[in-house]
C-alpha cells in the first residue's frame, strides 16, 4: 500500500523560500516513488500578500483565524495519513495543540522540519501586534513528540537532540537543473548582490561602509533583491522586488554574491541559503563565517570568509579587480553545490525521513 503524507506548512505553496528549498522541490520525487501527499498551508494567499506589510491588522487577524479553522478541520481526516510533516509549526500562536492531537490522539508519525533557531523569540516589527501571543517554547515540545526531526544544520541538530534522538540532517538544497548565464561583459559594471527578506535586511548594515569606500574607487552596482526596500538605501543601490517568476534571471544579473550576518545565536541557526543560491549560479561569494556558512564556503576555493567590515572591503576590492578569479571561485562553488547541496545529491536522504 502506498504511503500517504500530509504536509502542514505556514505559507502557501511556492511562496516561502524555506518551504520551497527544504521539501517542496522534492514533491515530484515522492510521486515518482509511489508516495501520495497532500498539503495545507496555515496562511492563505490573500493573507500572505499583506502578512509582512505594515498595517492591515484586521485582514491579518481574520486570516489567522481562518488558518486555525482550517487546521482544526483537517483533524477530521488526519487518520488517513501515515506521516504528518510539519514545517516550523502547525499554527503560529499559542500552545502546539495541533501537533499534540496528531501525535497523542491520532497516534500519527510526526516528521518535524525546521531551518532556523525558532525556539528563540524573533518577531518582525511588522508583526509586533502578535508578538506577545507567540510561544517559541513550543518548538522543544514538538521536537520531543516527533517520530523524527529534520534539521538544516549541525547547530539545529544539536539543539533537537536535547529532546529527541531521531534527528536527521536535511540540508537546504538547490535545484541545479538551471544553469548560470554569464552577466559580465567587457565594459559592464560589476554587480555586487544580496538577496533576502525584510527580516534579514538588517544584516546589510555591515556592508554600508565598505560599499561607501569602494564607491570612491570603482563604478559598480549593489543589487538588493528582497520583498522590501532598505529604509536607508545602500550605496549605488539597485532594488529589485523579489518575484518567483524572475528569481533566477535577477540573480544572474549579479557577479559577486554577499551574505553578511551578525555573530549571534539566531544567525547560527541559518542554513546558508543565500550563499548556496549564488554558488549554484557560479557566483563567488563573501560570507560572514557564522554557523553553517563556514562549512559551505571554503576560503580561496569558493569565495571568502569576512569577519569585519574591512574584510568585506578588501575582498570585494580584490574580486572587482580580478574577473578571472571570480570565474574560478564561481565554478568551484557550483561543483560543491552539485555534490553536496543539490536536490539530486540529497534525494535519497530526504526519502529516508519516511521509512
Amino acid at each position: 500500500m502506498s504511503k500517504k503524507i500530509l504536509f502542514l506548512t505556514p505559507y502557501p505553496k511556492d511562496t516561502a523560500g524555506s518551504q520551497r528549498f527544504r521539501f517542496e522541490q522534492y514533491l515530484n520525487l515522492l510521486v515518482e516513488h509511489g508516495i501520495y501527499y497532500e498539503s495545507q498551508s496555515f496562511i492563505d494567499e490573500a493573507t500572505w500578500k499583506v502578512l509582512y506589510k505594515e498595517g492591515y491588522a484586521i485582514q491579518k487577524i481574520w486570516g489567522i483565524l481562518l488558518g486555525f479553522i482550517r487546521r482544526v478541520g483537517l483533524l477530521i481526516s488526519a487518520h488517513r495519513y501515515d506521516f504528518v510533516f510539519v514545517h516550523r509549526e502547525a499554527t503560529p500562536l499559542g500552545f502546539p495543540f495541533i501537533e499534540w492531537l496528531i501525535v497523542k490522539v491520532w497516534r500519527k508519525r510526526l516528521i518535524y522540519d525546521f531551518d532556523d533557531a525558532i525556539w528563540m523569540p524573533n518577531t518582525s516589527v511588522e508583526n509586533s501586534l502578535i508578538s506577545k501571543l507567540k510561544f517559541p517554547e513550543k518548538i522543544n515540545k514538538i521536537i520531543g513528540w516527533s517520530y523524527a526531526v529534520s534539521a538544516g544544520n549541525q547547530y539545529l541538530m544539536d539543539h533537537a537532540r536535547l529532546f529527541n534522538q531521531r534527528v536527521h540532517y536535511n540540508p537546504t538544497t538547490i535545484d541545479t537543473t538551471y544553469r548560470h548565464k554569464p552577466s559580465v561583459q567587457n565594459n559592464d559594471l560589476v554587480v555586487i548582490g544580496w538577496t533576502g527578506t525584510h527580516s534579514t535586511l538588517k544584516y546589510l548594515e555591515l556592508l554600508r561602509q565598505p560599499l561607501v569606500q569602494l564607491a570612491l574607487e570603482y563604478d559598480f552596482v549593489f543589487q538588493v533583491i528582497a520583498d522590501k526596500e532598505p529604509e536607508t538605501p545602500m550605496p549605488n543601490q539597485r532594488f529589485i522586488a523579489w518575484s518567483k517568476s524572475t528569481e533566477i534571471a535577477d540573480l544572474n544579473l549579479i557577479d559577486i554574491g554577499v551574505m553578511p550576518l551578525a555573530d549571534d545565536l539566531w544567525a547560527k541557526g541559518k542554513c546558508g541559503f543565500k550563499a548556496l543560491q549564488f554558488m549554484a549560479l557560479e557566483k563567488p561569494v563573501l560570507v560572514s563565517p557564522v554557523g553553517v556558512n563556514a562549512e559551505i564556503v571554503t576560503p580561496d576555493v569558493h569565495g571568502y570568509h569576512c569577519v569585519s567590515a574591512d574584510d568585506y572591503y578588501q575582498k570585494l576590492k580584490e574580486l572587482i579587480s580580478d574577473r578571472r578569479l571570480c570565474k574560478r571561485l564561481g565554478e568551484a562553488g557550483r561543483q560543491k553545490v552539485e555534490a553536496h547541496y543539490s536536490v539530486g545529491s540529497n534525494a535519497n536522504n530526504f526519502l529516508e525521513l519516511f521509512k
